[in-house]
């Protein structure tokens, strides 16, 4: 194998980068040619590759995002659009595939496996929510990002006797909001796996305020069952709860920032065991963490089975809310 490309898809995610430069430089070290795909399958569809040499990946180890950038693409969902990916990677020689990127993108990556393009995927999603590993590129970078935020808005609910509700991202996966609740210190954690109604969220902080705590913190994952804003109207025109209520929205600066150390060696790690991976001729599968060792599973196997949270999380987070 002398011809291998690189796309980051979906969701950028701290530590994309780490993995970018890993791969290359891999490549570079068995003597491969690693060509970057621009805009992930839109890049691919478009003929958009660039040849990525040791200093191209130079100095973007620290840096969030990822420098080929990232789109979602829905012709590459049909097979009419497969088979024209396919075709650009004939035309650029291309003999192996390395994506990085979250569920979404491995389905991509499955797609191109059918076909007989060889392929080895690398989870990158802050969700946490990628089947067969431990955690994923960037999940520790965004946690550590809803942290931050978190204790500084407890500050000024402590000044001010407020409760805080935090909303953080998830999708349908709660880790981000169960992890940062319990390391947060928060009185009620409220996910899609363990939906609870708008009263108990009440009594949460009702129980808070009667405890006498001069502030209280409710972290909500963005696939709740209700809608943040309806919860604060309804938190607010709740008159036993003895808290003003605030609305704080993350967004999308959990996304963003430098990878931590953790991220940047779980991220280059990934790099190096995807390359070697796909240049000991094995293919359609994904590289994960498996305890504290990298590990192999079957893209067919990640595609369709979701990471679930453990019931263990959820009760430690309520004993630690009391």
């Amino acid at each position: 194998m002398k011809r291998v490309a690189v796309m980051t898809s979906g969701g950028d995610a701290p530590g994309m980068n780490a993995a970018i430069r890993a791969v290359v430089r891999t490549g570079l070290q068995h003597d491969v040619e690693v060509y970057g795909i621009r805009q992930a399958y839109s890049g691919l569809l478009a003929g958009d590759f660039e040849l990525l040499t040791s200093r191209a990946v130079s100095g973007i180890l620290q840096r969030g995002g990822t420098i080929l950038q990232t789109a979602r693409n829905e012709e590459f969902k049909t097979a009419v659009g497969q088979k024209k990916g396919q075709r650009r990677l004939n035309e650029h020689n291309i003999e192996g595939v390395i994506v990085i990127g979250g569920d979404g993108s491995l389905r991509g990556a499955m797609a191109l496996e059918r076909l007989g393009v060889p392929v080895v995927g690398i989870p990158a999603s802050i969700d946490n929510d990628i089947w067969g590993t431990n955690t994923s590129i960037g999940v520790d970078t965004a946690l550590n990002t809803i942290l931050d935020s978190l204790d500084r808005l407890r500050d000024t609910a402590t000044s001010h006797n407020r409760a805080f509700l935090i909303e953080v991202m998830g999708r349908n996966c709660g880790y981000l909001a169960l992890m940062s609740g319990i390391l947060g210190g928060a009185e009620i954690v409220i996910t899609p796996e363990k939906p609870v109604t708008m009263e108990e969220v009440a009594q949460a902080l009702d129980d808070a305020y009667v405890r006498g705590k001069s502030h209280a913190i409710a972290v909500i994952a963005e696939g709740a069952p209700f809608r943040c804003t309806e919860l604060v109207d309804y938190l607010n025109d709740h008159k036993t709860i003895g808290f003003e209520m605030r609305l704080t929205i993350l967004g999308h600066i959990q996304r963003g920032g430098s990878p931590t150390a953790f991220d940047r060696l779980l991220a280059t790690r990934f790099g190096v065991a995807a390359m070697e991976t796909l240049l000991r001729g094995e293919s359609g599968c994904m590289v994960g963490l498996d305890g504290r060792d990298v590990h192999t599973v079957p893209l067919a196997d990640v595609t369709t089975k979701m990471r679930e949270i453990g019931d263990n999380w959820f009760r430690l987070a309520h004993i630690l809310s009391r």
